[in-house]
């Protein structure tokens, strides 16, 4: 069962020389080192004969994020920056990951707006690079190593379900499976790695805390021991502090003048849905699931675990649960669902638990959400109308698909008691609708 869903520098002690060499170049430049020899995107301005500094104003620039293998060596980090300097390239920031053969350096780069990809690989590669990857980075790269690894660990210790997330941001475009340790039948899938977990190039696979595994894969780009090392402790942290999510909620005054707490949910709840699924009609259960009514139940603790995704619960006052709301991560995109008690239904509940979720997926900047139900389901029809966003619609065999694009999130929905969501939604696993 999957789902489809930097960090402090290493540790490992670096020539004093290297970073001697840094600070100098910035004192005396404010940028990169000065190149060697001339390049092609290089300025050919000069000093006034007075010697005077250079007033030319500097033209636009873009941020790269790149990583590239560099020989262990006295003088192998300089020539690759004199390289970059060549090209009018700033180094905003540093990170070294040890290897047995060598080091892994990565960078955060202001270059020329005009400078393409490719020049700046060839420059990499002219300054001794090697196994070099570039790509587009953004004002979020700016935050530095130390602080954002923080940030995640906080995330992760205010509620169980930011690990995959955290994990996600943690080292950018990846995959995220989450493989429990028994089936929905309850046979063993013998899925559990080792405690110190397995590193393979681009793959990494840790031990779950809540049981089974969790794997992560990036195939564009090999991990490091050092990135090994920071996902290892992320997950022990999460194993340490148990199961947890934010607490709190809204009481909401619905229409017709009942009162309903809406909250995030979570496995132990379990108990209350289930006894919710009895109450429900087969219909009720059947425009959810999708499949066998008796089959419902062995859904919930996989539908309520914070490694899939977020759930809203909605109980009465008597502390009857009467609706649940489950945003499922899903790759790239995100799946939202609804089960709404019978006699609660057409009262508003199932349209603010949506509104709810939708403004929970936008903050993790998702750019849609799905539902999956049935031609039939007229109340969840009315209830994604509801959003007033853009919406999609496809249908084959009686199964509809809507999907609303996110390109401005209900003001008026914030999630109850919910830390803040980093970016890039994962995945969800197999289950009804």
């Amino acid at each position: 069962m999957t789902f489809r869903s930097t960090p402090e520098p290493s540790s490992r002690p670096r020539p004093r020389r290297r970073h001697d060499l840094l600070a100098w170049w910035s004192r005396r430049q404010g940028h990169a080192p000065p190149g060697t020899s001339p390049s092609p995107a290089a300025d050919t301005h000069t000093a006034d004969p007075a010697g005077a500094p250079e007033t030319t104003t500097p033209g636009a620039t873009t941020l790269w994020r790149m990583r590239t293998t560099v020989r262990d060596e006295p003088g192998a980090l300089a020539a690759l920056c004199a390289a970059l300097a060549g090209y009018r390239i700033d180094i905003l920031a540093l990170q070294t990951h040890p290897l047995t053969d060598g080091t892994v350096d990565e960078f955060l780069l202001r270059a020329p707006e005009d400078l393409p990809s490719t020049e700046l690989t060839d420059a990499v590669t002219a300054g001794g690079g090697s196994d070099t990857w570039v790509e587009r980075a953004d004002a979020h790269d700016l935050v530095d190593a130390p602080t954002r690894a923080l940030t995640l660990a906080t995330r992760t210790a205010l509620d169980a379900a930011e690990l995959p997330l955290a994990l996600r941001q943690l080292f950018g475009r990846c995959t995220i499976h989450s493989v429990p340790a028994t089936s929905l039948t309850g046979r063993s899938l013998d899925s559990a790695p080792p405690a110190e977990g397995v590193l393979e190039e681009t793959v990494m696979r840790l031990r779950d805390p809540s049981g089974g595994a969790i794997i992560i894969e990036r195939p564009y780009l090999p991990f490091t021991p050092t990135e090994f090392a920071r996902a290892r402790a992320l997950v022990e942290l999460d194993a340490r502090l148990g199961p947890r999510i934010p607490r709190g909620g809204d009481v909401l005054t619905l229409p017709e003048g009942n009162a309903v707490t809406v909250r995030r949910a979570d496995t132990g709840d379990l108990a209350a849905a289930r006894e919710m699924h009895a109450r429900c009609s087969p219909a009720t259960l059947g425009l959810r699931y999708h499949g066998p009514v008796g089959d419902a139940d062995r859904y919930l603790a996989h539908l309520l675990s914070p490694r899939f995704g977020r759930t809203l619960a909605a109980y009465t006052a008597s502390g009857r649960l009467v609706a649940l709301g489950h945003l499922l991560w899903d790759g790239d995109e995100t799946e939202v669902a609804l089960i709404v008690e019978d006699e609660w239904q057409r009262r508003g509940v199932g349209r603010e638990l949506l509104r709810r979720l939708v403004a929970m997926a936008a903050e993790t900047g998702c750019e849609s959400v799905y539902a999956v139900t049935q031609s039939a389901n007229t109340g969840m029809v009315a209830a994604m109308r509801s959003l007033e966003l853009p919406l999609d619609y496809q249908i084959e065999q009686g199964t509809l698909v809507i999907s609303a694009r996110l390109d401005q999130a209900p003001a008026s929905a914030p999630a109850p008691a919910s830390a803040p969501a980093p970016p890039l939604p994962l995945s969800a696993p197999p289950h009804g609708h």
